[in-house]
């Protein structure tokens, strides 16, 4: 507690003395300034703004003026053409055929119903395909469980939209990630 007091009683004892120190200083004789304030005084007069104390233009980099860039000759206009060689038309056609023969793909169906009673898996398989009747239904019996399955989605989305909308009729339906039946007929 006294520390502190005391330091501050020396730092105020020591302002006082520069204070009189400052104010007992000879006085400057005439009306001399300094050199580099001399300096800038002419170079301002000269120029009429405020020049700084050295010269640092050796220092500053010196572009050259951009040169007039000509602009390139346009380029022919080519004409595209249709030409596919033999080898990549026999691979499509190829790759065709196989597209063609595939039935199955990794996709999304609803499980809407499980559990061991017929009549309800059928009661809400009935209600499902009432309201949509677009919907593919799958009902399998693995004894003694009963699992209801409905639709072929090839996106998680597709799946998802749909499950929204077979909520109300199956309240306890989700998805399921297995391989779907893919749609042939679209062709």
């Amino acid at each position: 507690m006294i520390l502190p007091l005391l330091r501050n009683v020396l730092l105020l004892s020591t302002l006082f003395a520069l204070g009189a120190c400052a104010t007992t200083a000879p006085a400057a004789t005439g009306t001399k300034t300094p050199a580099d304030t001399t300096k800038s005084r002419t170079a301002q007069t000269q120029t009429g703004q405020a020049a700084p104390a050295e010269d640092l233009s050796r220092y500053r980099p010196t572009f050259s003026a951009p040169k007039e860039s000509i602009a390139p000759a346009p380029k022919p206009v080519v004409a595209p053409t249709n030409h596919v060689n033999a080898q990549i038309e026999q691979r499509l056609r190829d790759q065709a055929f196989t597209n063609q023969n595939v039935k199955y793909a990794q996709g999304y169906r609803i499980l809407a119903y499980v559990g061991l009673e017929r009549e309800k898996a059928m009661a809400v398989r009935r209600a499902i395909i009432s309201r949509y009747p677009d919907e593919t239904d799958y009902l399998t019996f693995k004894q003694p469980v009963f699992r209801l399955h409905v639709g072929d989605y090839l996106t998680r989305l597709e799946a998802e939209q749909a499950m929204m909308r077979i909520r109300p009729l199956a309240p306890k339906a989700e998805l399921e990630s297995v391989q779907v039946l893919l749609n042939k007929t679209a062709n």
